[in-house]
């Protein structure tokens, strides 16, 4: 692994953590919260050699990781654990865990509080459970934070309830670290496995040796490292994540308003920007509005911080207030293309690969128009299940694309799934007034052109360009 520029070649990246008496630990862990991360991260960990344990108070997902099943839906999850089954079990007691662990990684829900801050009352009983079994360990464990979590929560609540639990001492007798995950839904097996960087708060050197030892067993890339004290990795997380919500929001404004110009091209004006070394082309894609569970409540958690302290955090509050506006613009353009008629809405999930709907534009878009009044059918390939709670007797759910695209007068594709771009030209193609097709990603390709569509890329003017690139 490589840190501060420096980069390590393969046959000099060597994994030996090592407790405090120097001998090499085992390389046994557990994970506590199997949802959405923790299953995948316990997957990887066994993947690449671990001893695992997942804990988990769902009964269901403990018998599915016993029994070799995915507890949760992710790419390429259920053919991991297959693979690394013999290094990986679960249960639902946090002692026994602890008990035949050297590393416990702690990822549970950290729900979202009325004024943006994150709620710890799931990660303080992990902690005070944890504590009570290393009580009676004699053996030094350490202990990684990797729910997010607001800026000082680590080396405060966290760090007391296990020293309280346990009657030991933080960085003597057991070490603790933040270790969040820079993730997305769908891909979180990859991103985990080939991280941009590796961010570790530690509360003394040899935690932080011992995790930044983990991932170079683990990671493919050799990613370079981030160490610092815990609070310092508590706030970088959350400026991350903040950081990119602001460049799609940027990238979104500039889509809204080559729609108003005739000749202009989001994609021609991105492409130019991404080009510039100091900006980059990852997430400057306008578009629609960012969604899913990280990105919203981050930017939200940044702005709640620098309020609890007295600092300015308009930037965080236009970036959310921005996104939101998003929704009510995409709803007023669908209700304007469908003229009356029923609208379709193809995406329900926040982005391609899988079934999370949370903050999603599609789904969110559904409500909005159903509270209009207005017609609608929406359809998802794996969203469907997740929206209904909210979206049944509100919308109509349709059984495929192409019934959603048939019983709607315009339709809007909100989420870039694959199958929606590849749907033949004839499916959207109908008799009488010309049906709208509201493209928020510019991917259906075979639609310019067709006979009864008027398809709209949005986040262009209309007009023809030539791109010209040097090179």
């Amino acid at each position: 692994m490589k840190r501060a520029g420096t980069r390590r070649s393969p046959e000099n990246w060597i994994f030996s953590p090592r407790n405090e008496k120097g001998k090499t630990m085992s390389g046994k862990a557990s994970v506590i919260g199997l949802g959405k991360l923790g299953s995948p991260l316990a997957a990887c960990l066994a993947a690449k050699g671990y001893s695992v344990i997942g804990v988990d108070t769902d009964v269901k997902k403990v018998e599915a990781l016993r029994e070799g099943r995915a507890p949760i839906s992710e790419t390429g999850l259920a053919e991991m654990i297959i693979g690394a089954r013999e290094r990986l079990t679960a249960t639902q007691n946090i002692e026994e865990a602890i008990a035949g662990s050297e590393i416990t990684f702690i990822v549970v829900a950290t729900p979202s509080e009325p004024d943006g801050g994150f709620s710890l009352r799931y990660a303080i009983p992990a902690c005070r459970a944890i504590g009570a079994a290393l009580r009676r360990k004699k053996d030094f464990h350490l202990v990684v934070i990797t729910s997010t979590v607001m800026p000082g929560m680590t080396g405060g609540p966290l760090k007391q309830t296990l020293e309280e639990a346990s009657g030991k001492r933080c960085g003597a007798d057991f070490g603790l670290c933040y270790g969040p995950e820079f993730i997305a839904l769908g891909s979180v097996i990859r991103d985990f496995l080939n991280p941009d960087f590796v961010l570790i708060g530690e509360s003394d050197a040899r935690s932080g040796e011992i995790l930044e030892s983990l991932y170079g067993k683990v990671c493919e890339n050799y990613p370079a490292v981030a160490r610092m004290n815990l609070i310092n990795a508590e706030i970088a997380k959350l400026s991350v994540n903040a950081y990119v919500t602001t460049k799609i929001s940027f990238a979104n404004m500039l889509a809204r308003m080559c729609e108003k110009l005739p000749g202009a091209d989001v994609d021609v004006v991105t492409s130019a920007l991404g080009m510039d070394t100091r900006i980059g082309r990852k997430y400057l894609k306008g578009a629609v509005s960012y969604g899913g569970p990280c990105f919203p409540r981050d930017n939200q958690a940044l702005a709640a911080l620098a309020k609890s302290v007295g600092a300015p955090a308009d930037l965080a509050k236009a970036t959310d207030l921005f996104n939101r506006g998003q929704v009510t613009w995409l709803a007023e353009e669908a209700l304007e293309a469908a003229n009356g008629e029923a609208v379709g809405i193809l995406g329900l999930t926040y982005k391609p690969n899988t079934d999370v709907v949370e903050e999603a534009a599609g789904y969110l878009l559904a409500q909005e128009l159903a509270k209009r009044g207005a017609q609608v059918t929406v359809y998802d390939p794996s969203g469907m299940a997740n929206s209904r709670h909210v979206l049944e007797g509100k919308v109509t759910f349709a059984a495929s694309a192409a019934e959603c695209i048939e019983k709607s007068g315009a339709v809007v594709v909100t989420t870039g799934w694959r199958e929606f771009s590849e749907i033949p030209a004839k499916v959207w193609a109908r008799t009488g007034a010309p049906r709208r097709v509201l493209d928020c990603w510019r991917e259906l390709k075979n639609l310019e052109g067709v006979e009864g569509v008027k398809y709209v890329r949005l986040g262009n003017g209309g007009a023809g360009v030539l791109l010209m690139q040097t090179v």
